[in-house]
This record gives structure tokens, C-alpha cells and sequence, in this order.
């Protein structure tokens, strides 16, 4: 067997294993174990149904374009149909079919990718109108030896725009005898001309759960011993790609010299890297400036990326936050990082979770752009370092309305929600303020009612304990019961909350809208602005930064 045949071995594996190639040479696993009928070819079932009924039928179209991301079986499902079409059966007098016999001499011919009838062209080394000018010659002339003569063309987005336009006669009426199948990862760039002449099938990503049993099946052929977690780690970094899945896999094998555990595949990920990254997210939320920059050193000489650190702090906050939001855990996390994100998850806040968000992806655009990377990522850390000093929006909105200055101490990352040190000399929360409680209702994780708070509501009047409200908008029929239950959650005592028909101030939404359609109008009206507008009469006020809140509520 040569090493371009395939074993003849898909997804659903024999109970042998798998016979050596001839020559000796190693053939890696995503090419071993290549899909080799619709029944082996995982995660596609509503394609393979939709196939295998327009093949019953005889409703076989002359062009398919096939979509997905890498790996997830574009080029073998050109393939499979070019098999199915052609296949005659273990008695010669077969016809198309769903479920080649896959040992027919067409069958095994294009298992072995010999077959004179079915064409593959790489659209990338192949895309100009010469190359598309010799395909629409032989086009004319009637299959060989098959059934059908098809044309296999991969990534198919890669033809320029004069190759696309000599395609589209002969896309669109070809002789009988001749199949087009196109495929891509890239559909947006395929110009629509060529979209409107094909039945299109968008392969979809294969599940993690479905890549870990097929995994799981391939290391029993190989003879592995491999972690159920370890499966799964792969599963995951696979992104749903069955191809770069097994590559992985046979990385691992090979790491793991005959048995692959769940350390050994993080690490060979680099996932193992993590733990510097959580101790760097740790000195940045506590405000530690010094610690901070060491680490970053550290990290310089250890050849770390800086793009790549402020990509791991930007995973680092989203895990803290699904884990916030109560969503499953990830099983490409190790133990620690699990623990260390349910003990941020509770100690941060939704508003400053947000706002590191968004201070690590504008310090990862510095990054890429910056003459020196790890400069930039020096000077975007010492911001998150320095953010870690400024008071809690709703905190700060609370002391204003008790009248308290600037000179209050600002509060760490951490303690931007009451703990249980800080809550020793208060039993609950106080919310003495509509927006203060609008910010403790979204804090017990009620998103959904602080949006409804925020956004679809009037006050008409607030006490503690007491909060009457007017819609603005649809709340739903549980609307009363679910804030209540949830002010209760976050305070500690009872609330009555009632819904009135009229009266009330605009949503804080809308308040703050107005806000700053004012703050507009008095900037426009400013002498220094109109000047400028008047030498530059195209300009536009795109937004306002302030950069001392306390002055400007004061204002």
C-alpha cells in the first residue's frame, strides 16, 4: 500500500487494528483514519441526510459548494460523493448511492486517489484563467471510466476574479456527464455569481463530546492508553476540527511515550504558562505596581510575548467571569485555575470585571502597534495597576450622594464589593440610593433585572425598603416577584416593591442620555470649540472623556 492509500478505516473503527503501511513509513493519525463512507463521517448528519435523499431521489445537483472551518470534513465529503456517484456495486451493476460498497473499482480507485475520473485542483497554486480554461476544455469530454467526471476544487476562494468569471458558463450548464464540488473556509470571498449556481452545505463544527469519543476510539486502534480528561483537554483545543484534533493527539502520544494524561497535554499546549499569568493578574488587581513590573521582567527574559501575556490576562478575566455568570467549567483549566477564578469570580465585581475587560484589550491594541511591544505592555499594566485605585462607579455615586469629597481613601480591585472583613460592622449592604441599588441588584448576578432597572423603568419614588416604580417598557408577569426576591438577596431585609401607572423621572438611561446631550451643547457652546468647528466644518464630537469624575458630577 502506498502512502497516499488510505487503510481503508474511518470514525467507526473495525475490532483489528489498522494494517501497517508497506514501506514502514509513519502515517500520521488525521490521514490514518480519514472517513472513508458517510457512516464514519462524524458531525455532519443533517448534510449526509440531506444527500442521501437527493441521491434516492435522482436529485443530484451539478454543483456543491462546501463551507465550514479547518478540519471539519470539507475535501473527504467531496470525496464520499464522488464515491457515491460513481460506485456500481460488488456486481458491477450498481447505481449512486448514500452507501458506497467501497469495493467496486471506482470505490477503491478514488479511495487511492487514482481514479481518472474525479479531479482534484488546488484552487491556490491553480486560480488563474488559463488553469480554469483547461478544465472547461476537458470539460466536453465524457467520463473515462465512471459514471460521472468530477471536479474537486479546494478552497475555492483563492481563484481570482477573471478565473471566477470564466467558471460561471460552464458552472451553471455543464454537460450531464460532469459534478462540480467546491469547497472553502473562506465563503464570504466567493463571489455570489458562483454562490447562486451551487447547493450550498455549511459544515458545522464538530462537538467537543463527539471529537473526545472519536478520539477515544482511534487511541484504543492505536493501542494508547489515554486519560478520559486528557480526551477531553483535546476535545477542546481542537475548537471542533477533527483534523487538528488528531494532530494533537498524535503530539500527545508522542509526548506521553504510550500513555497520555491531562498534565501532560496541557503542558504540551503550553497551558502550563497559565500559572505565571495568574500571579501577574493577582499583583495587577491588588494594585501592586512593583510586583507587577518584576513579573513582567521575568517573564521578558523567559521570551514571553507580550502580546501573548496580555491575551493570557484577557482569558484570565473571561474565565472569572463565566464563572461569575455560573457557566460550566473549562476543561482545559487546571484545578488551580478553577480555584483561583472562583475566589476572583467572588471577590470582583461586575463593573470592575468590565472595566479590566475593556483596559486589557485597548493595552493589546498598544501592544501590536507599539515600536516596542514590551514597553507597551509595561505602560498598559501600570493603568490596570493605577485603575486598581479608583472608587467603584456605584460607590462613588453613593458617597456623592451622601456628600462626601475626593478625599475619601479609594478602594482596591478586590474590595470593590464588600467582603466578610468588610462587613463586620454592617450586616448587609445598603442601598440608600436608586442607582445604588440598582448596582447591588446586579451584583448578586441579576443581570437581566438591573437591564430592566436601567433601562425600562421610571422611579416615582425610593426608600429603603420601599421602591415604587413605573414601566416604561414590558417587564413580564414576574417581574415584581423576581425583584423582590432578588432586593431581598442582596440587602438582607424585606422590599416592597409596586408598579405605578403614571408619573416617575425618565430610566437612568435615559437621564443619562440627556446628560450628555448637555454636556454636548455646553461644550459646543464653548468659545474655544466654536472656533474650531468654524476652521473645521466637518468635524464631529465623538466623545466626552472626563477625567475627574468627582468635578464633573460637582459640575
Amino acid at each position: 500500500m502506498t502512502d497516499d492509500e488510505s487503510p481503508g478505516l474511518g470514525l467507526e473503527l473495525p475490532d483489528i487494528a489498522p494494517p501497517a503501511v508497506a514501506n514502514g513509513a509513519y502515517r500520521v493519525l488525521a490521514r490514518k483514519y480519514r472517513p472513508q463512507s458517510f457512516g464514519e463521517l462524524i458531525g455532519q448528519d443533517a448534510m449526509v441526510t440531506t444527500l442521501g435523499n437527493a441521491i434516492a431521489r435522482g436529485r443530484i445537483a451539478h454543483a456543491f459548494l462546501l463551507t465550514g472551518v479547518r478540519g471539519v470534513g470539507k475535501t473527504s465529503t467531496a470525496r464520499l460523493v464522488a464515491k457515491a456517484l460513481n460506485c456500481i456495486g460488488p456486481d458491477g451493476n450498481g447505481g449512486p448511492t448514500i452507501d458506497p460498497c467501497g469495493v467496486c473499482e471506482p470505490c477503491r480507485a478514488i479511495t487511492k486517489g487514482r481514479f481518472i475520473d474525479v479531479i482534484e485542483i488546488d484552487a491556490a497554486s491553480h486560480n488563474g484563467v488559463d488553469d480554469v480554461r483547461e478544465m472547461i476544455e476537458a470539460v466536453r469530454y465524457s467520463a473515462v471510466s465512471g459514471r460521472y467526471k468530477i471536479y474537486i476544487i479546494d478552497e475555492v476562494h483563492m481563484m481570482s476574479k477573471p478565473a471566477f468569471n470564466a467558471l460561471l458558463k460552464t458552472l451553471e450548464e455543464p454537460p450531464a456527464h460532469v459534478k462540480f464540488l467546491l469547497a472553502t473556509t473562506e465563503v464570504a470571498k466567493v463571489p455570489v455569481t458562483i454562490l447562486s449556481r451551487c447547493q450550498r452545505f455549511d459544515l458545522k463544527r464538530i462537538p467537543a463530546e463527539t471529537l473526545a469519543a472519536h478520539f477515544a476510539k482511534v487511541s484504543a486502534a492505536e493501542n494508547v492508553e489515554v486519560e478520559p480528561e486528557a480526551l477531553a483537554v483535546i476535545a477542546q483545543a481542537a475548537e471542533g476540527s477533527a483534523r487538528d484534533g488528531l494532530s494533537i493527539l498524535d503530539q500527545a502520544i508522542a509526548h506521553g511515550e504510550g500513555r497520555v494524561t491531562a498534565t501532560d497535554v496541557r503542558d504540551m499546549l503550553g497551558l502550563a504558562d497559565r500559572g505565571r499569568v495568574r500571579r501577574l493578574f493577582a499583583s495587577l488587581i491588588a494594585g501592586d505596581a512593583a510586583a507587577t513590573l518584576s513579573q513582567l521582567d521575568e517573564a521578558h527574559l523567559f521570551g514571553l510575548d507580550p502580546a501573548s501575556l496580555m491575551r493570557g490576562l484577557m482569558e484570565t478575566v473571561h474565565s472569572v467571569t463565566r464563572v461569575k455568570a455560573g457557566a460550566p467549567l473549562d476543561v482545559l483549566q487546571s484545578a488551580e485555575e478553577r480555584d483561583a477564578a472562583a475566589q476572583w469570580s467572588a471577590q470582583l465585581g461586575w463593573a470592575v470585571l468590565h472595566r479590566l475587560w475593556q483596559l486589557l484589550l485597548k493595552g493589546l491594541q498598544d501592544v501590536t502597534i507599539a515600536p516596542d511591544p514590551n514597553e507597551a505592555a509595561a505602560m498598559a499594566l501600570l493603568r490596570l495597576v493605577h485603575a486598581a485605585d479608583l472608587p467603584d462607579p456605584a460607590a462613588l455615586i453613593a458617597r456623592l450622594g451622601q456628600g462626601e469629597g475626593s478625599a475619601t481613601a479609594p478602594a482596591r480591585f478586590p474590595a470593590t464589593r464588600p467582603g466578610p472583613s468588610a462587613q463586620a460592622s454592617s450586616s448587609a449592604p445598603v442601598a440608600d440610593s436608586f442607582p445604588a441599588f440598582v448596582d447591588l441588584i446586579e451584583n448578586t448576578g441579576k443581570m437581566r433585572l438591573g437591564i430592566a432597572l436601567r433601562d425600562h423603568v421610571g422611579l416615582v419614588s425610593f426608600a429603603p425598603g420601599t421602591i415604587v416604580l413605573r414601566p416604561i417598557r414590558p417587564l413580564g408577569a414576574d417581574f415584581v416577584r423576581d425583584l423582590t426576591s432578588a432586593a431581598k438577596e442582596a440587602t438582607g431585609a424585606a422590599w416592597s416593591v409596586t408598579l405605578a401607572e403614571s408619573g416617575g423621572d425618565p430610566s437612568l438611561l435615559d437621564q443619562a442620555k440627556m446628560a450628555d446631550e448637555r454636556d454636548r451643547a455646553a461644550i459646543m457652546e464653548e468659545p474655544v470649540m466654536a472656533a474650531l468647528m468654524a476652521a473645521f466644518p466637518d468635524a464631529t464630537l465623538e466623545s466626552i472623556i472626563t477625567k475627574d469624575p468627582i468635578h464633573a458630577q460637582s459640575r
